[in-house]
């Protein structure tokens, strides 16, 4: 087998103000539940998160603000880390992403291991 990297998956939207009806949530729901199920059935999923909608920000100056960053109208909505012989490889995994439907974006970004 080849070797394999990890790679993150963040997920942006853009927030909306409209309230989804349940069986838009649950078709979301299941969606991810699908997305994220097939990859780790390939043995690639190493884990992922959904961030809340709480949050705070720690500035320069070691103030803080309550919020989170919201850059280009869009927020984080979470990330995964997977295993992939590439680059491109998670970029294809990352395009079956629930996300893109939801007219959202995925960034595909390589880990550095700290050691």
């Amino acid at each position: 087998m080849k070797q394999t990297e990890e790679f993150m998956l963040l997920f942006r939207y853009e927030p909306s103000n409209e309230e989804s009806t349940q069986e838009q949530l649950q078709e979301m729901h299941k969606l991810w539940g699908e997305f994220i199920g097939g990859i780790a059935m390939q043995g690639n999923l190493v884990s992922t998160h959904q961030l809340g909608f709480e949050g705070k920000k720690v500035l320069p100056d070691l103030s803080t603000k309550d919020g989170f960053h919201i850059s280009e109208k869009q927020i984080i909505g979470g990330n995964m880390i997977l295993k992939a012989e590439s680059l491109e490889s998670a970029t294809e995994l990352a395009k079956n992403s629930p996300i893109l439907k939801m007219g959202g974006t995925v960034e595909v970004r390589n880990i550095i291991p700290m050691d």
